[in-house]
């Protein structure tokens, strides 16, 4: 059962309110997402892309565009090598533009999944000496790849590195640690560290790769006196959005402007390939969200790189012919259909073999016929479903195990990696998320060793919902909902607002949805007032839950409509717009049966 905890921010909200022209209520909103005073207050609000950082203050960006500008005033060949997820490919097309933009001869590959593995390796670094490339120029990925960097200097290569993970380390015998940055030429990664202070260089490192590519490119064409930079700067902010998103960094400071700035371009996009993809999922004209980017856009372009190659994204981006671009976003869409197909599936067979009660505290499973790209996204189900830090490995052959990590905000999962390293052939990633290669017999060792190390109590493995306030429902109308809309884009650090209540009486319930997933409840509070409710899961959870345990009659009354259960509940409120009518819903989080 989770923790409800009620957010006990202190401020002046009347004050706030009215400097800001907004309502006591989203004053509080904003106060428990971290944001102190009326000016941060009306930063978060209105906030526009002049008030994002400098490009200029992250380690290593004057000397990375330095490196660039000479090789393209030398005419020399340069070959960008991003990923295979959407970060990945929204980084390289970025690169892409404006390097043509400012008269580079430049190219963009990925690494293949199966084939490669995550990150430049010393294969696509053969490859491109091979073709004549000169400089390499990599996003998303590199500050791991210290043997690929080394090799490509071997060969008369100049390499730029520009990535957003953590660099490597090991740990002396004081537990300090030591950053191990790879042999290249130039190196940008907004969380490298000043080695006097430990503090980052760059003021808000949380951005993603193609964030880190824009930056990149903003000073590069500063430096060409590219006369496309500004525009190409606001046309390239929907690919940093929808990469934040999608690589699911903190939608807080200027993560918070450039998604809610470059969805609201992306809606009018002039990128045949991002507007064909809006279209064949049925967004066009639609007000995007980071809801949309994060589960409808993006595993379109995530599922080129899991079951074919990522290549087929950058080339939608790429693309400039319209019929040809919506055949690439159908065929896109039509993969992650069946992506998720497969995913329902080993998931089911990945939670049956954990069993209902875990020993572990770190899961850890292997799921020999899973089609490797589909670990990371099991492995996050898998913590949702049991809020414990969960590793997927599949098996690529009779020696070799790769799969992905995802962990809760109590665990850091590279750093319990860090401390298993031998084990692996390869790792890397950040603390909420890993990728890994290991021998099929370091498996058992793995597990013990993750486990035997980890520190989290029963009171980290209880997942925390953060409520912002007590409140009624019958308080919250459509408009009050509506100003609320204010709070996007929602997601990691900035989560949609959550409200508790108690004593809300069930009275019915139907269970909708081809898959049984959503029960519709008709209930009252304490004073009368009729509420419709809604809680998404699936139908025969919530009956046992609220049945109980063994006793069915509480469920069978619900459904025939004379129920009577007693709850508290954690909920949303909603607008439900149908045939041309607006209904007020509440979106049922969490509850707790009283009677």
């Amino acid at each position: 059962m989770s923790k409800w905890m009620v957010s006990a921010k202190r401020a002046d909200f009347k004050a706030i309110s009215e400097s800001c022209g907004i309502s006591p209520v989203l004053a509080r909103l904003i106060r428990n997402r971290g944001v102190t005073g009326a000016d941060d207050t009306r930063r978060y609000l209105y906030g526009t892309v002049e008030d994002l950082y400098s490009p200029l203050l992250m380690h290593g960006m004057e000397e990375a565009a330095a490196v660039l500008e000479r090789g393209i005033r030398e005419d020399r060949r340069i070959r960008v090598i991003g990923d295979y997820d959407v970060d990945g490919i929204c980084a390289s097309y970025i690169f892409c533009r404006v390097l043509s933009a400012c008269g580079a001869r430049a190219d963009a590959t990925v690494p293949d999944r199966v084939r490669d593995g995550y990150g430049m390796n010393v294969r696509l670094v053969r490859e491109a000496a091979e073709q004549g490339v000169e400089i390499l120029l990599t996003c998303d990925n590199g500050i791991s790849a210290a043997e690929a960097v080394r090799e490509a200097g071997e060969r008369g290569m100049t390499v730029v590195v520009t990535d957003h993970h953590e660099v490597p380390y090991t740990e002396n015998e004081d537990g300090e640690k030591i950053y191990c940055y790879p042999p290249a030429d130039a190196l940008v990664d907004p969380v490298m560290r000043d080695p006097g202070t430990g503090e980052t260089y760059y003021p808000f490192p949380s951005i993603c790769g193609a964030v880190t590519a824009w930056k990149v490119s903003d000073v590069l064409m500063d430096r060409m006196g590219c006369p496309q930079r500004e525009r190409l700067l606001h046309d390239l902010l929907p690919f940093c959005a929808l990469a934040t998103v999608c690589d699911v960094m903190p939608l807080k400071e200027e993560n918070r402007i450039i998604v809610r700035e470059g969805l609201r371009i992306a809606e009018k996009t002039d990128n045949i390939g991002l507007a064909a993809l809006i279209g064949v999922t049925g967004l066009s004209g639609s007000h995007l969200t980071a809801y949309h980017a994060g589960f409808i856009l993006g595993p379109c372009l995530n599922a080129s790189g899991r079951l074919d190659t990522a290549l087929r994204g950058l080339h939608l981006f790429m693309e400039t012919d319209r019929d040809r671009a919506l055949r690439t976003a159908q065929e896109l869409k039509d993969l992650n259909d069946r992506r998720k197909s497969m995913t329902a599936s080993q998931t089911e067979l990945a939670i049956g073999r954990i069993g209902q009660d875990p020993e572990q505290r770190v899961l850890v499973v292997l799921l020999e016929e899973c089609h490797e790209s589909l670990a990371g996204i099991i492995a996050g189900r898998i913590r949702e479903r049991f809020y414990r830090p969960a590793i997927v490995l599949t098996q690529v052959d009779d020696a070799l195990l790769k799969g992905s990590g995802r962990s809760v905000p109590a665990y850091d999962m590279y750093g319990g990696l860090s401390r298993c390293s031998d084990l692996f052939e390869k790792f890397g990633g950040h603390k909420m998320a890993v990728g890994l290669t290991i021998r099929k017999e370091n498996l058992g060792e793995l597990t013990e060793r993750l486990n035997a190390l980890c520190t989290l109590t029963e009171e980290d493995l209880t997942e925390v919902l953060h409520i912002d306030m007590e409140l009624p429902p019958c308080l919250m109308g459509i408009d009050l909902t509506r100003e609320m809309e204010q709070l996007e884009p929602c997601g990691t650090d900035n989560p949609k607002a959550l409200f508790v209540t108690r004593d809300i009486r069930l009275l019915s319930a139907r269970v909708l949805g081809k898959s049984r997933n959503v029960v519709k409840f008709r209930g009252a509070d304490d004073r009368g007032n009729m509420l419709d409710l809604v809680c998404f899961g699936d139908a025969e959870r919530t009956a046992h839950r609220l049945a109980g345990g063994e006793e069915t009659s509480r469920w069978k009354d619900l459904l025939a409509g004379s129920g009577s259960v007693l709850i508290d509940m954690v909920f949303y409120p909603d607008i439900n717009a149908w045939n041309g009518r607006e209904t007020m819903q509440y979106i049922i989080r969490d509850y707790r049966v009283k009677e």
